[in-house]
């Protein structure tokens, strides 16, 4: 008798028909093609060892000489190397600081808050323009040097900012809690911020990783030095400016550019997939204010 009385009382909820949420998914379906193909045609024509530039969804010919070709070409070594170096480094001093400096923005009784905030920010929107910059890096020693790529984007404001809002989000009382036990301001932020920060640390590192990773101009203004570029840079040369290997297998200049292009995005097409519930929830960041 209960049972039945249960199930009369619950009732499923109908689902209803929108038209709103029907023009949603096609739309979605249809930027995420927009985005698939240029991404679907570049694999393809790494396989594919006849050169053709139209769009084929399937190779006509399928090789692996292009790969082959990438992975024993000597030259890119070295590229590859200092890039995955500078990628490391530059995304751990960029966390290092945004973190650090996130916690200082929310002691908020701490004298000359307001002017540290409003010159961090007053950087955001100026700049002092490429030669007073090369003649800062040039005077610091950086010049032609991979360290360049690590300093220059060791710091970025707009994390710094997120890393701030997240700080705010957590909850003042661990904090008071953390003080009345005795604990010091370092010891609260090695032992509560952090720990709390996963998300904020993932998705903010991923941004530092690609941002370093895909840097292309740093490279062209500041390193004449082969053994000092980065693997973009000598992947755009190979591209570009028709500076490609001389090696056994018999492939297309056109495959051969694209399977480099593949090599480069494929370090992050691996990460991304353990990243991305970070990343997805990184993406709200001081969003929402309670």
């Amino acid at each position: 008798m209960a049972e039945a009385t249960a199930k009369a009382v619950y009732r499923k909820p109908k689902t209803k028909f929108s038209l709103f949420a029907l023009f949603n998914y096609l739309i979605f379906i249809i930027i995420g093609l927009v985005i698939l193909f240029p991404i679907w045609k570049v694999v393809i024509d790494s396989i594919n060892a006849v050169g053709v530039y139209q769009f084929r969804l399937w190779p006509d010919d399928f090789t692996l000489d292009g790969y082959k070709t990438i992975l024993k070409t000597s030259a890119l070594y070295r590229p590859f190397i200092n890039s995955v170096v500078t990628t490391l480094l530059g995304t751990l001093l960029g966390l290092v600081l945004s973190t650090l400096g996130g916690y200082v923005m929310i002691q908020f009784d701490m004298p000359g808050r307001n002017f540290l905030a409003f010159f961090l920010l007053f950087t955001m929107i100026f700049s002092g323009g490429m030669i007073p910059e090369f003649l800062v890096m040039d005077k610091l020693g950086l010049v032609n040097s991979m360290w360049i790529i690590v300093f220059k984007h060791g710091m970025n404001v707009y994390n710094l900012v997120l890393m701030r809002n997240f700080f705010e989000g957590i909850p003042s009382g661990l904090f008071e809690a953390a003080r009345i036990d005795g604990c010091s301001p370092m010891g609260i932020f090695f032992k509560i911020v952090l720990p709390l920060s996963k998300a904020a640390l993932a998705s903010i590192g991923l941004m530092y990783a690609v941002t370093v990773w895909n840097d292309y101009t740093t490279p062209k203004i500041y390193i004449t030095d082969n053994n000092q570029t980065n693997f973009q840079y000598k992947l755009r040369n190979m591209i570009m400016d028709g500076d490609t290997p001389t090696t056994s297998y018999v492939v297309s200049q056109n495959t051969l550019y694209n399977a480099g292009i593949v090599a480069a995005i494929l370090p992050f097409m691996l990460l991304y997939p353990f990243l991305q519930k970070y990343f997805v929830k990184g993406v709200n960041i001081g969003a929402v204010k309670e």
